[in-house]
């Protein structure tokens, strides 16, 4: 069970006040929704950790002691098919229609073909699912029209269904299998399988909490939705949804609207987005897997968004496992995303990681595997942690989307592109890239400060390891990039080379930096043919004269392609460079490639 923090109201006052939310868009083209949060203005602050967003936020309703009840005091009722009996008071039986209207707790057992009603105002109502099983074919199987706050207890070893009609109108209040106008908590250890036949499988007008249980729906549209806010403390949640799979649609006030998975296990397979929240998606802990729009393989539907995680305002994925498979953006914010902690493993039919108006990557592993463009963002920065990007387009793009000035020639070459207001920075952590076209692309400015990054980028004209349209400062970290790169600033803290050899050198081969007293400095193992290898780290001095070397041995730790140690052996020169100078053919000035998207 979830330990709960309490956060005072100043506190919480001012976390919003210097944080969250804007008015918001998901501005790619076929997303299919618009979500705007008309309580707030300004974008994200993406630096904000889990705890202060959701500080920030209306704090959830649910208590460590919802799943307890006496079970002396507890009514008794009993479906028999086609009406209920009960001794109790609080219960009325008309027909196949069970309407309870009092404070208390139920226990449910046996099979109704009709409906159950809670309709109890300013009460707090328990029911205890044992055994139940309830199906209507005119509406919801269970119907909360009042309530001050419903807890759906599913007792020990039992297995409860529920199911409601093939179809609602266009106007219908309660339209879900399970429908709460309260505020809803789904706890015990007990089975539920919801079955939303007719639109959702489960929702709530307010904010639903999942404790614990083992909890599957299958739904026509929408899986599980909580309009202020859908939390995930624990159980195993296992969701099939025609529309969005998990979703919290509050778009009018700047505390609602958010996911927040801290325990269990979720598994979503959705035609339509994974997750969608109006503001904000935080992931602290247990496990969730994500299947939307098909998978990456699958071109989106027209009008439809089919993206991973989706939010409008921040998503922050601290904590736990995700995997998300995706024909969309495998995870998307209209303004940030901070990646702070979590196991992360996603491929997508477009961007692996997206943000509108920043991407922070803290801490944590983030495997991107198949994406078009692995990171984008307006502003990238990389701080820790591990990503490692496989893309076949851009792996890292530091752009927005549109009004972009076309330009021309490649790496280094000018093109008349218009410098924009877009930054990449690596201060720490690892990054490796794989890409077909460029490693890493800023249609501004870079920055390296820190950290290991192994760049492989194209070796076509137009595309290469590092292209820019901005500068590119170098003050620090260990960098190797195979493929052509812009020529680093004057103002550079750290020396730099670029080697290009007459005759590429295979995939597989060891290459070797070695300074003018025969000590090797650098020894990398090549994933890919390599034309032009391009080296910085604070043993490379510039001015100074290094020879490169293909053959002998690589010892040690790998990063990348980068290993801890080598030795000449019977290596054979290839190249002679002086450090700071560009490369034939491999270095020049910023502005090479066409922009990014």
């Amino acid at each position: 069970m979830m330990i709960r923090t309490k956060v005072s109201a100043a506190a919480a006052a001012l976390v919003l006040a210097a944080a969250l939310a804007g008015c918001t868009s998901d501005s790619e083209s076929g997303s299919g929704t618009t979500s705007t949060d008309a309580a707030a203005t300004g974008s994200a602050d993406g630096r904000l950790a889990a705890a202060q967003v959701l500080a920030a936020n209306k704090a959830d309703h649910a208590e460590d002691g919802d799943a307890a009840y006496d079970a002396s005091k507890a009514v008794d009722v009993k479906l028999t098919g086609s009406s209920a009996t009960s001794g109790g008071d609080g219960v009325k039986a008309d027909g196949a229609t069970v309407t309870i209207s009092a404070a208390g707790t139920y226990r449910l057992s046996g099979t109704l073909n009709g409906q159950v009603v809670v309709n109890a105002p300013d009460a707090t109502v328990k029911l205890v699912l044992d055994g139940a099983t309830i199906a209507s074919t005119t509406t919801a199987a269970i119907g909360i029209a009042e309530g001050a706050e419903v807890v759906v207890i599913l007792a020990d070893g039992s297995v409860n269904t529920l199911s409601d009609a093939g179809s609602y109108a266009d106007d219908a209040e309660i339209n879900a299998a399970l429908y709460s106008a309260a505020d809803l908590t789904i706890t015990g250890t007990g089975a539920l399988t919801v079955r939303g036949n007719g639109n959702d499988a489960i929702a709530s007008q307010d904010g639903l909490v999942i404790q614990s249980g083992s909890v599957t729906v299958d739904a026509a549209d929408d899986g599980i939705r909580g309009k202020d806010y859908l939390v995930v403390e624990g159980g195993t949640v296992a969701v099939t949804a025609g529309g969005d799979g998990l979703k919290a649609d509050n778009a009018d006030k700047a505390d609602a609207g958010y996911i927040s998975v801290a325990g269990g296990t979720v598994t979503v397979t959705a035609k339509g987005d994974g997750a969608d929240a109006a503001t904000d998606i935080v992931v602290t802990g247990g496990k969730l897997t994500v299947a939307a729009g098909g998978g990456s393989g699958v071109k989106p539907a027209d009008g439809t968004s089919t993206k991973g995680l989706k939010s409008a305002v921040i998503t922050v994925l601290e904590g736990g496992t995700v995997t998300v498979d995706s024909s969309d953006d495998a995870v998307h914010s209209d303004a940030a995303v901070h990646l702070n902690g979590a196991t992360i493993t996603v491929a997508s039919g477009d961007d692996g990681v997206h943000a509108e108006t920043s991407l922070l990557v803290d801490a944590g592993t983030v495997k991107i595997t198949s994406a078009v463009e692995g990171l984008e963002s307006a502003d990238i920065t990389v701080n820790g942690g591990r990503t490692d990007i496989t893309a076949s387009d851009d792996g890292v793009n530091a752009a927005g989307g549109t009004g972009q000035e076309q330009g021309g020639g490649g790496p280094g070459g000018g093109g008349g592109e218009a410098v924009g207001d877009y930054r990449l920075v690596v201060n720490g952590g690892t990054l490796i890239v794989q890409a077909t076209s460029d490693g890493l692309d800023s249609n501004g400015t870079a920055t390296f400060s820190g950290g290991t990054v192994v760049l492989y980028g194209a070796t076509s004209r137009g595309s290469g390891a590092l292209d820019l349209n901005g500068s590119l400062t170098i003050n620090g970290g260990t960098i190797a990039a195979v493929g052509s790169a812009v020529t680093p600033s004057e103002d550079s803290g750290q020396g730099w080379l670029s080697a290009a050899v007459d005759v590429a050198v295979a995939a597989g081969t060891t290459l070797h930096v070695v300074d003018g007293d025969g000590k090797v400095v650098t020894t990398f193992v090549t994933a890919k043919e390599v034309q032009v290898l391009t080296v910085s780290s604070a043993s490379i001095k510039n001015g100074e004269e290094y020879r490169i070397y293909a053959g002998g041995t690589a010892t040690g730790d790998t990063v990348g392609g980068l290993v801890a140690s080598g030795k000449l052996g019977s290596a054979t020169q290839v190249a002679t460079v002086t450090a700071g100078e560009a490369g034939a053919g491999g270095m020049g000035g910023p502005g090479g490639g066409r922009p990014g998207r």
